[in-house]
């Protein structure tokens, strides 16, 4: 009977970490990557807009650890072993020049994810990584602390075995045969559906922004991209990963308060618009925009606060400077559904954080079995943060994979 070192259950993108540093750190050891599909690496090709966003320009790890509504606690050691700056140096010292840009997101300097494919295929081969494709896991067990997996194409026997599938439920639920707790899951990037007069047909206007959910503690802030379907852009994608388990819940069904001005509070605002009736006085509200708001976005905040489009500056009445400063920092949408951030659909939910052991991210319920990326209940923000979870976990345990 044969019997593979290290076997890998999931092709991509902390699979290939994971087998690429093992084999590398112990050359005599045999490591095998299982992959279901037809291809490796299919996540990291889409990533970024097929870009591929490897890391994020973080480098301390208890600001970078603020990035994860779940694994923030879990994930701050780790970080101190394995972080952003360690990412951009493996990929460089394999040859991947990077960048970073103005946002903190770090890309290869091709812009092609197939870049980051082409290394990993590369040096995976370099160090005899045996990758497999098509291979469906069907079962799990173990025997005389041999590890047996059953796959469509036969039974593979391992010493140890590495989970990297991600958000797959059929492997969640093989795990949970292993008596391991899975947490449900949920999405955790998603866009707010939003139908509403004052945003209609003004898509791809975007502008810096603060927004909270109402009767909740979410809120966040950023840039607030108006679609076809409603609100998108980091602020929202920032606040549907934090809120991720309150508004499944809610059925993601929900108001929303959405200040324009960002950090203006409303009291300020009212005391602008009255400086401006005596800056302005005689130029019209419509055509004279002191708060910097895209064109389009002010006319319609004119129009919600019952202002004509003729009136100056000078004429406003009570009702109506009221009306545009709630319009400005206080705005009420009604969120009905949801819709997923591109291609890159990222849940909360997985493997149970208490039954893993974050210095070495082996199970605490079996020995030799070790997860890593999405399969456990971590998940981050938009901007390269969840491949570095990836990385980091999977750079642990090829450093701690055969410790005595």
């Amino acid at each position: 009977m044969q019997i593979i070192d290290v076997l890998i259950i999931g092709g991509g993108a902390a699979g290939f970490f994971t087998a690429i540093n093992v084999a590398e750190k112990h050359s005599e050891k045999s490591v095998v990557i299982l992959e279901r599909g037809k291809e490796f690496l299919t996540k990291v090709r889409i990533s970024g807009g097929g870009r591929c966003n490897v890391t994020h320009a973080c480098f301390d790890p208890k600001e970078l650890v603020n990035f994860y509504p779940r694994g923030e606690k879990e994930l701050l050691g780790p970080f101190h072993q394995f972080c952003c700056g360690d990412t951009m140096g493996w990929f460089e010292e394999r040859g991947v020049a990077l960048k970073i840009e103005d946002d903190g997101r770090i890309f290869p300097i091709t812009d092609s994810s197939q870049t980051i494919i082409d290394c990993f295929l590369s040096e995976a081969k370099k160090y005899q990584v045996d990758f497999r494709k098509n291979h469906t896991v069907k079962n799990i067990s173990k025997d005389n602390n041999i590890w047996k997996v059953e796959t469509n194409q036969g039974v593979l026997h391992a010493n140890k075995v590495v989970f990297t599938t991600g958000s797959n439920p059929k492997m969640w639920k093989l795990l949970e045969t292993l008596g391991h707790t899975i947490v449900p899951a949920v999405p955790s990037l998603f866009t707010f559906n939003i139908k509403d007069a004052r945003i209609k047909d003004l898509l791809g206007i975007a502008t810096q922004a603060s927004v909270k959910v109402v009767d909740t503690k979410l809120e966040s802030n950023g840039p607030l991209l108006i679609t076809h379907w409603g609100m998108s852009g980091p602020g929202i994608l920032k606040l549907s990963a934090w809120g991720a388990r309150i508004l499944a819940d809610k059925n993601y069904h929900f108001q929303i308060q959405v200040n324009w001005l960002d950090e203006v509070s409303k009291e300020d605002c009212l005391s602008d618009i009255k400086d401006y009736k005596l800056q302005l006085a005689k130029k019209t509200v419509q055509k004279n925009n002191p708060f910097a708001l895209p064109k389009r976005l002010w006319q319609r905040i004119i129009q919600a606060s019952g202002i004509k489009e003729d009136t100056r500056w000078a004429d406003l009445n009570k009702q109506q400077t009221e009306q545009l400063a709630s319009q400005l920092t206080e705005a009420i949408f009604n969120v009905n559904g949801k819709s997923t951030f591109k291609e890159e659909f990222v849940t909360a939910g997985g493997i149970d954080l208490k039954e893993v052991n974050f210095k070495t991210f082996e199970s605490r319920k079996h020995e030799n079995l070790y997860f890593a990326g999405e399969i456990l209940n971590i998940d981050a923000i938009t901007g390269g943060f969840n491949f570095q979870n990836a990385w980091t976990g999977s750079y642990i345990i090829s450093e701690r994979i055969f410790d005595l």
